[in-house]
């Protein structure tokens, strides 16, 4: 296999800045990488991190997940259009409590983390058909198979991701096209701390006391235990993604984080639900010092092996 062209979105920090880098100072040279991001006035950096690979083994575009214009103008730019690999990153974040949450933001997050995928997927996929091969690669979360208290919205969001590429997967398959959606859990980024300052900050004058308790007082907190316990770096997950890309018959589903496994295999060992809602429920508000002990314990894991 020569030279494949992959297009990345989402690059101007975080997974998406991670993956495009990486892939660009691949040292067998397998890749050529279309690094795009809505605002080009973030790109510093992305060109920091590509370092002597930018302009050869990497380019950057403009690209607007939200626009199919932006999208079809990014693509029409490539020589033949050919993308022999999309890895879909964009995306927006959003906890608390439903009450507090607007219509309009969630529909928001919904064009940019749902219809966003869908825009760029009807862009490349008739010319992948057409030349019988190619690799959809999208970045979901362990949230899409596992709903996660305050995460309703954005769950949701990925919930739709994962359905529409299991979907998609099968008639891709007729035409030699793989479709893999990579899952991590918490990860360290910019990203992920404007979404929890936001949340620190947020108005809960909507919803009830007890309810604003619970997520001031007990979810923010164990958030911030969890992302430092088992939390993985953007640099992780890009080396994870890297293995699917190259991988000779990629998984439909890869999941980054071995340390969150056991908690999304609670939904796998019981078809009624009953299980993870009940263990989740019992960690959250039953068993806390047996739940923080556990995360104390897996972060002594996460050193060791960081050690190794």
């Amino acid at each position: 296999m020569g030279t494949r062209r992959v297009l990345v979105t989402g690059c101007s920090s975080g997974i998406g800045l991670a993956v495009a880098a990486r892939l660009a100072k691949d040292e067998l040279k397998r890749f050529k990488v279309v690094a795009t991001m809505r605002d080009l006035g973030k790109r510093g950096p992305l060109e920091k991190a590509a370092g002597d690979s930018l302009n050869k083994t990497l380019e950057i575009k403009q690209l607007n997940a939200c626009c199919e214009s932006s999208i079809r103008e990014c693509v029409d730019s490539l020589p033949d259009r050919r993308v022999d690999v999309l890895v879909n990153n964009a995306g927006l974040g959003m906890i608390g409590p439903l009450e507090c949450q607007s219509i309009d933001a969630m529909k928001e997050l919904f064009d940019t983390n749902f219809f966003g995928l869908v825009r760029l997927v009807k862009e490349v996929f008739p010319d992948m058909k057409r030349r019988q091969s190619g690799h959809i690669v999208v970045l979901s979360s362990v949230m899409g198979t596992q709903g996660i208290l305050f995460n309703d919205v954005y769950s949701a969001s990925k919930f739709a991701v994962e359905g529409f590429c299991e979907s998609l997967a099968v008639q891709a398959l007729t035409f030699n096209i793989k479709t893999t959606v990579v899952e991590p859990g918490p990860v360290v980024t910019e990203f992920e701390r404007k979404v929890y300052e936001d949340a620190e900050n947020m108005d809960l004058s909507a919803t009830d006391k007890e309810t604003a308790k619970i997520f001031r007082e007990i979810y923010l907190p164990y958030s911030k235990k969890i992302f430092a316990s088992i939390g993985q770096t953007p640099e992780e997950v890009a080396e994870q993604a890297i293995k699917v890309i190259t991988a000779k018959e990629p998984p439909l589903r890869h999941q980054t984080n071995r340390l969150y496994m056991p908690m999304t295999a609670l939904k796998h060992a019981d078809p009624t639900g009953r299980l993870p809602l009940d263990a989740f429920y019992k960690m959250t508000f039953k068993y806390d010092k047996v739940f923080n002990a556990t995360l104390t314990m897996l972060h002594l894991l996460q050193r060791i092996r960081g050690k190794k």
